[in-house]
């Protein structure tokens, strides 16, 4: 099974150059989207086996599909080995090494920015690999990057991708407990951080942030730090090292280590309904296929082109939309280290001004925020070079949608309205770039390969169109999640059980009368703040935490910026006396929240109560509750067969 495609890439000398000026699997116009959704649909093996022969492999597949969603088991590209950064990194270094790979943008605009080749990225990726080598860490060892947003992340991602260690990335604004969650599930021996983050007019302490954590993580017997902010910080003898001084005199190569297809390429945490993280698993072959086909269709990418992607590398959209996706197919990503809105609201226009931007894709948390501040402010740029907007994270408001439409496209770049999750790997349903209808709100159509379905509360499918229900999948595709780490059972139970036979997303959906799909929020205890999935359990075991707090209880409401707010009902062991006792109180509680999981999940209101609306189970109806702090209190419905109906009158009295 060894295909043409595969020997150009590494027998660059017989090739010529200008034979991948386009991808070989990119559909251009409707038609070809008809025909490829069909193929895929009707034979999905064969429409994958031609995909990934354009990838480079170290020995072909065995099978290229086995599968089950009852265990759950998804095998794609059984038998093959590879190394994604090969596809990274190596396949355009032989081909056109002087192109720019990487290009960073600090969060000081006086700062200079930094642009990395692909041969620059290359070598920096084989030093540290002999970095981490000289330190231990081998094939199969889990190591945790808690880093602000430098070059250097990226290097540590596919450093540890090359080598064949599971990478594990954690958002550089999670609190020291959080940092102690996932190090000790996944067992990480190695940790990469910074002395510090510039974030906006902040600067974070990271490495003093590591040492508190690491006080509870017997597991690590290495931290890097990469020094950033030059701040004064603890070095452990034994422990600790400093990058630049660890980085190796000489240029040496350090050979892609080769990985099976199923081998987990990296482990990321995401929030569940219940208070632990769950560490999502995704696989070398299956993901960076999805990731680099979803990245060429939706965005119409061509090689070389700019992408800037404003997403952290501490969630998904980082991993596939800044490193992966745009690097296998060859283009340019950049790096932002900061703010949309720091020094100035016209940030991110700069930015994409400054370098020529071909691909924006950012989050409608940003494009909202940026709204408030005015017009003047992306109107000043003539942004020309845009040809893409995105948006991922949350669905996507309809003023919001024309604003950027007007004010940042110019009314000439179409936007893309992506819709997936940190367990799908890449984007599901989203139209492409000027090849399928736009719809503002909606994310319109599935892309080749996915096949979804919409089903009732009792899990019967919904056929047809102008119909509402909850989103599953049906059939496997590359990119999706294989198991949570060290726990396959909480994988099955989370995914797969809810509705047996398909895979259960979680989200709420609508399929219009053209059959364009909008997707309209989460259906579980899991709030979408910021396009950030923050667990309701989460947050209120950090509450509780607090030695005055009784019990809460988290629910989500409309904020007019983060797309979801969280409101906290609260119940106290003791009243205040004064308002002013009130608000020092809920200031601690704030700390509490920032101390366990981190500041983004800090709730916007908080409301003392007496007691919580529970069935005579000892349930909590999260619906009522809901409806209190989205204002709709003519809407909560038969409160009579609560244990307590005049709780349900008390809450709405004191309600913020």
């Amino acid at each position: 099974m060894v295909r043409a495609a595969q020997i150009f890439y590494l027998a660059s000398s017989q090739f010529d150059v200008t034979l991948i000026m386009d991808y070989p699997f990119q559909v251009k116009t409707l038609g070809e989207y008809e025909a490829a959704y069909a193929r895929a649909q009707a034979d999905p093996e064969a429409f994958w086996a031609d995909i990934a022969q354009h990838f480079t492999w170290k020995k072909p597949w065995d099978t290229v599909l086995d599968w089950e969603f009852t265990t759950p088991m998804v095998r794609w590209f059984d038998g093959a080995q590879l190394n994604i950064t090969e596809n990274c990194l190596d396949r355009h270094v032989t081909l056109y090494p002087a192109r720019t790979a990487l290009l960073w943008e600090p969060n000081d605009p006086t700062e200079a920015s930094v642009e990395w080749s692909y041969q620059s990225l290359l070598e920096r990726v084989e030093a540290f690999c002999h970095v981490l080598q000289a330190r231990g860490i081998q094939k199969g060892d889990r190591v945790c990057i808690y880093m602000g947003m430098v070059p250097e992340l990226a290097v540590a991602v596919l450093a540890c991708a090359r080598m064949g260690a599971i990478h594990s990335v954690i958002f550089g604004g999670f609190s020291a407990e959080s940092i102690v969650d996932r190090v000790q599930d996944a067992q990480a021996t190695a940790i990469i951080t910074c002395d510090g983050a510039f974030r906006g007019a902040k600067s974070i302490p990271l490495k003093p942030i590591v040492d508190v954590a690491l006080t509870q993580c017997a597991s690590v017997h290495t931290v890097v730090v990469l020094q950033r902010t030059h701040e004064k910080v603890h070095i452990q003898a034994g422990r600790d090292i400093w990058w630049h001084e660890a980085l190796p005199t000489h240029g040496k190569p350090f050979p892609a280590v080769a990985m099976e297809a199923e081998d987990p390429l990296f482990v990321l945490y995401t929030s569940g309904s219940t208070g632990k993280p769950k560490g999502v698993v995704h696989s070398c072959a299956g993901y960076m296929v999805w990731s680099t086909y979803t990245f060429v269709n939706v965005f119409q990418s061509s090689p070389g082109d700019v992408h800037f992607c404003t997403a952290d590398i501490g969630w998904i959209t980082g991993h596939s939309y800044i490193v992966y996706g745009p690097l296998a197919a060859g283009a340019t990503t950049l790096l932002f280290e900061g703010v949309p809105n720091y020094p100035a609201p016209d940030r991110l226009w700069q930015i994409t001004e400054k370098h020529q931007v071909q691909i924006l894709y950012t989050a409608p948390t940003a494009i909202r925020a940026l709204m408030a501040c005015g017009v003047q402010y992306p109107d000043a740029y003539p942004m020309a070079s845009l040809k893409v907007l995105g948006t991922v994270g949350e669905p996507i408001n309809e003023e919001a949608w024309q604003w950027y439409h007007r004010h940042v496209g110019k009314e000439k770049s179409p936007i893309v309205d992506t819709w997936w999750q940190t367990e799908t790997g890449g984007i599901l349903i989203s139209n492409l770039a000027g090849v399928t209808p736009a719809k503002p709100t909606f994310a319109t159509l599935p892309l080749p390969g996915i096949q979804p379905v919409l089903v009732d509360e009792y899990g019967h499918e919904l056929v047809g169109n102008d119909v509402s229900g909850n989103l599953c999948i049906r059939f496997p595709w590359p990119g999706m999640i294989r198991t949570t780490y060290g726990d396959h059972e909480r994988c099955r139970q989370a995914y797969f059980s809810t509705y047996p036979g398909y895979y259960f997303t979680g989200d709420g959906c609508t399929r219009d009368a053209e059959g364009r799909y909008r997707i309209t929020g989460r259906v579980d205890d899991v709030l979408n703040v910021s396009g950030h999935r923050i667990g309701t359990a989460e947050v209120e075991n950090a509450i509780n935490m607090h030695p005055k707090v009784v019990e809460s209880a988290i629910v989500g409401y409309p904020h007019p910026i983060k797309g979801q707010g969280i409101y906290a009902y609260v119940i106290l062991s003791s009243s205040c006396a004064t308002a002013l006792e009130e608000e020092a109180l809920r200031a601690e509680i704030l700390q509490e929240v920032s101390r366990h999981i981190g500041a983004l999940a800090k709730p916007e209101k908080i409301q003392f109560v007496s007691g919580l609306p529970k069935t005579r189970s000892g349930k909590i109806m999260r619906r009522i509750l809901r409806k209190i702090a989205e204002g709709a209190q003519d809407q909560l419905g038969d409160t009579t067969t609560l244990l307590d109906p005049t709780v349900v009158e008390s809450i709405l009295a004191g309600c913020l």
